[in-house]
């Protein structure tokens, strides 16, 4: 499998997620928010002591240990400075501070040699359009990016950028609804060339999507940079974090990544909790164990399903009518109007051709 993968252009890093996967290793590449990481302060001078402790710490670990840091965030919504938002406050005081975090958050990544830094948005939105200026938030927000690729680029931070959607809570409304979301955010702004997307497909679910939705619609933009590779309750409409055990969701997921040929520097990062039920230590690694078992198994499946080649060829053959005449001139963007029209008068009308989605979801299920 390891050698599929080589071949199929994957890297070091998604080599190493796979040796993982089949040998059931911790995981190698821990995520970190600068607040779980240390307490905060009652200064900013005394959080970013406590933090610079911490990492020192941190740091003479991952010497002993060779672990690396898959990604570090900044905790701009827990404290109630940011009730209104972090970027998107109304008050710029409460930016500035935003800003000050993530400076000094910033500064961390580059000492641990992180490899992604993500920006979560857990309060940038709103829960009353009456009180709010949405034009002058989401530009504010642009703007408060636009200073974190400035700084990056200062210090020498060689590490990606991530934006990770969610659709509500706390907000009622967040900017950073979804993927496509926040690919139109970043390409009105002109920050699709800085950034890259985080996606937690339980946050996919919250927004009314599927499982792998996003993953998808992220990939398709060339913007997949990584993924938060829990799960959710639909039925329940909240965020509830588990440990991810659907083998449909997890081959789904992998073969997404698979054709797009990785995820390096990202990762998969199960941003997961036990149950509150689950009561015994024990259940916390099997927890890890079975969800790692699950993305194996769904890699599996998913590179089984790409070289078998079946499903591809249908959809192929599905959108075979724009592989010449009219259809390739829509295809490279060169069809007018009128050659709509001609061709119509030409042709008449289409017969209807059946989408055969039973047949695509039986082929599937003889993969998992």
């Amino acid at each position: 499998m390891i050698w599929m993968l080589q071949r199929a252009g994957f890297g070091p890093q998604v080599l190493s997620l796979t040796h993982a996967l089949k040998h059931k290793e911790t995981d190698r590449n821990p995520c970190l928010s600068h607040r779980d990481m240390s307490p905060e302060g009652l200064t900013m001078e005394e959080s970013n002591r406590n933090l610079e402790e911490i990492s020192d710490l941190a740091l003479e670990l991952q010497r002993q240990t060779a672990v690396k840091v898959l990604w570090v965030t900044c905790n701009l919504f827990a404290h109630q400075r940011y009730m209104n938002g972090a970027a998107t406050n109304p008050d710029c005081h409460v930016l500035a501070y935003a800003g000050a975090q993530v400076k000094k958050g910033l500064d961390i990544a580059k000492k641990l040699g992180a490899e992604n830094f993500v920006f979560w948005g857990g309060r940038e939105g709103f829960l009353s359009i009456h009180n709010t200026d949405v034009a002058a938030e989401l530009q504010h927000m642009a703007n408060f990016f636009r200073m974190a690729v400035k700084y990056k680029e200062k210090i020498g931070l060689n590490c990606q950028f991530l934006i990770e959607p969610k659709p509500k809570e706390p907000c009622k409304h967040q900017y950073d609804y979804d993927a496509m979301s926040v690919i139109g955010f970043l390409k009105h702004y002109g920050l699709e060339n800085h950034f890259k997307l985080n996606i937690e497909p339980n946050h996919t679910t919250l927004a009314g999507h599927s499982y792998e939705h996003d993953v998808v619609m992220a990939s398709v933009f060339g913007m997949l940079g990584s993924v938060d590779s829990n799960t959710g309750s639909p039925d329940l409409g909240w965020d509830t974090d588990q440990f991810p055990m659907d083998i449909r969701n997890t081959t789904l997921v992998m073969k997404t990544i698979v054709e797009q040929g990785g995820l390096q520097p990202g990762g998969l990062n199960f941003d997961a909790k036990v149950r509150r039920e689950s009561t015994d230590l024990e259940d916390l690694f099997i927890s890890h164990i079975a969800a790692m078992d699950a993305f194996a198994r769904g890699l599996r499946n998913a590179v089984r399903l790409i070289e078998d080649g079946l499903i591809t060829a249908m959809v192929k053959e599905r959108y075979s009518s724009f592989s010449h005449g009219l259809g390739l001139k829509v295809e490279k963007g060169s069809a007018t109007l009128e050659d709509m029209e001609a061709f119509i008068k030409e042709n008449g009308e289409p017969k209807v051709t059946s989408g055969k989605q039973e047949k695509y979801e039986s082929i599937f299920n003889h993969y998992i």
